[in-house]
C-alpha cells in the first residue's frame, strides 16, 4: 500500500560529494606499476562449509582482472585479506591455505606462495625475494588484533612489503582498518583496483545520476542499519518499497498490530517523521498490504497469508504476501533503475522465499537496471540463480549500505 501522497518528486538539495569522492582518487591504470612490488588489499573473506571447504569463490574470481593486469605489467604481487572473525588470535580453520589452493586452481600458470604471517622479518624477506609475475599470499590480517584498530605500527609493517598499494576490496571499504586504510599512509603510490572501480561507478551512477524513475527496494531486519539509507533515499528515489522485518515497525507507526513480528518500538517516531518528509518531497513509500505469517518459525506451522489489518497477537510475519508482490511489480514495471538492499522475507526458508524470489525474477525478466547491494540480497540472487542475469550484484553489503546512507568510505578517503 502507498503510505505517502502521490506528489511529484521534489529532490532535496543534498551533498553528493561523498558518493563521488572516488573520482578524485587514482584508478590502477592511472599510476605506473610496471616491474614494481604491488601490495593488493583483496577481500577473500569467502564462506566455507563445516569441513572448511570454500562454498562460494566469487570474491576471489572477481579480483582476477586486477591480478592479471599486475602480472601482465611484470609486477611482484603481494595479496592480503582477512577471513572471518578470529579476534586477534590464530585460528587454524581461518588460515588462508584453502584460499591459496583455490588461487592456484584459478591461476595455474603462475607461481603462488603462501606465508604463515602477514608481517615480520621472514615475510618481508620473502616479499623482497619474490620474482616478477609471482604472487605471495599473506596470512589472515585479523590474526593480529592491531588490524581492526587501524594501528599505525601494524600499518607501517604491512607497507614494508611493497612500493605500490592497490585497494580492490570494496566489501571492506567501509571499515577503517590497517590493511584497508592505515597502510595507505605509508605508501606514496596508491590507487583502487578494477573491482573497486566497477562497484563504485555502478553504485554512484545509480544514486548520483539515476535513470528515472528510480525505485529503492529496502528490506532486511535491522532497522537501525537501514533507517539512514531510507532517509537518504527520500527525495532521491521516486519510490521506496519496504519489506522484511522493516515492514512491521512501519506498520506500528501507522497504528497496526503486528503480533510477534520483529519490530523496533524505539524507531516508531523516526519512521513517522520519515513518512512526513517523504510526503513533503514527493517520494512514494510503499509497505505490504498482506504478509505471510506463522505461529512458530522453528516448526513453520501453520503458514497463512493475512491482511496487515489482521495479524494476530500470536503470529509472526515472515514474508510479503501475493497482493503486495503484484503491487510492487506494478511499481517496478514503471521503473528504469532499481537499488535493492535486503530481502523481502526469510528467503532461506522455502515457505518464506516467494516475495524475494518473484520480485528478483521480475526484474530479470523485465531487464530493469538493478544494483543489488551485496549481503543477504546477493545471497538471495545466488540461491535463485539470478546473479548472472541481473545488472550488478555487489560483493559488499555493508559498504553498499554505507554509500546509500551517504557516508564517505574510509578506504577511499585514505587513498
Amino acid at each position: 500500500m502507498l503510505i505517502t501522497e502521490d506528489n511529484p518528486l521534489k529532490e532535496e538539495k543534498r551533498d553528493m560529494s561523498n558518493i563521488l569522492k572516488f573520482k578524485e582518487k587514482k584508478e590502477i591504470t592511472d599510476i605506473n606499476v610496471r616491474n614494481k612490488r604491488v601490495l593488493v588489499r583483496v577481500d577473500f573473506n569467502v564462506p566455507m562449509d563445516e569441513n572448511g571447504n570454500i562454498t562460494d569463490d566469487r570474491r576471489i574470481r572477481y579480483t582476477l582482472p586486477t591480478i592479471y593486469y599486475l602480472l601482465n605489467e611484470n609486477c611482484k604481487v603481494i595479496l592480503m585479506s582477512h577471513w572471518g572473525r578470529p579476534k586477534g588470535e590464530v585460528v587454524p580453520s581461518l588460515k588462508m591455505d584453502k584460499v591459496a589452493k583455490r588461487l592456484r586452481e584459478l591461476l595455474p600458470l603462475y607461481r603462488i606462495y603462501k606465508v604463515d604471517d602477514c608481517i615480520g622479518k621472514n615475510v618481508k624477506t620473502l616479499s623482497n625475494k619474490l620474482n616478477q609475475q609471482q604472487i605471495l599470499l599473506l596470512e589472515n590480517t585479523r590474526f593480529h588484533s592491531e588490524e581492526n584498530k587501524n594501528d599505525e605500527e601494524f600499518s607501517r609493517k604491512l607497507a614494508l612489503h611493497a612500493d605500490v598499494f592497490i585497494n580492490d576490496a570494496f566489501a571492506t571499504a567501509h571499515r577503517e582498518h590497517s590493511s584497508t586504510c592505515g597502510v595507505a599512509k605509508y605508501i606514496d603510490e596508491k590507487a583502487y583496483g578494477f573491482l573497486m572501480a566497477k562497484e563504485l561507478k555502478f553504485l554512484a551512477s545509480t544514486i548520483a545520476e539515476p535513470q528515472r524513475p528510480l525505485t529503492a527496494i529496502i528490506g532486511g531486519v535491522k532497522l537501525e542499519d537501514k533507517l539512514p539509507a531510507i532517509r537518504n533515499m527520500i527525495g532521491l528515489a521516486d519510490n521506496i518499497l519496504l519489506g522484511g522485518g522493516l515492514t512491521f515497525t512501519a506498520l506500528l507507526a501507522l497504528g497496526y498490530d503486528v503480533g510477534m513480528s520483529v519490530k523496533d518500538t524505539q524507531k516508531v517516531e523516526t519512521v513517522k517523521e520519515f513518512i512526513k518528509i517523504a510526503n513533503e518531497v514527493g517520494t512514494k513509500i510503499y509497505i505490504p498490504n498482506d504478509v505471510v505469517v506463522t505461529e512458530d518459525l522453528r516448526r513453520i506451522v501453520p503458514v497463512e497469508v493475512v491482511s496487515v489489518k489482521n495479524i494476530q497477537k500470536n503470529q509472526v510475519g515472515a514474508d510479503i504476501g501475493p497482493a503486495t508482490i503484484e503491487e510492487y511489480k506494478k511499481v517496478l514495471s514503471k521503473s528504469n533503475s532499481v537499488l535493492w538492499t535486503g530481502p523481502m522475507g526469510i528467503f532461506e526458508i522455502r515457505e518464506f522465499e516467494k516475495g524475494t524470489r518473484e520480485l528478483a525474477q521480475y526484474l530479470v525478466e523485465q531487464n530493469v537496471t538493478t544494483f543489488v547491494g551485496g549481503g543477504d540480497s546477493a545471497a538471495a540472487f545466488e540461491k535463485f540463480d539470478f546473479e548472472k542475469d541481473i545488472s550488478f550484484v555487489s560483493t559488499g553489503g555493508g559498504a553498499s549500505l554505507a554509500v546509500m546512507k551517504g557516508e564517505l568510505l574510509p578506504a577511499i578517503d585514505y587513498l
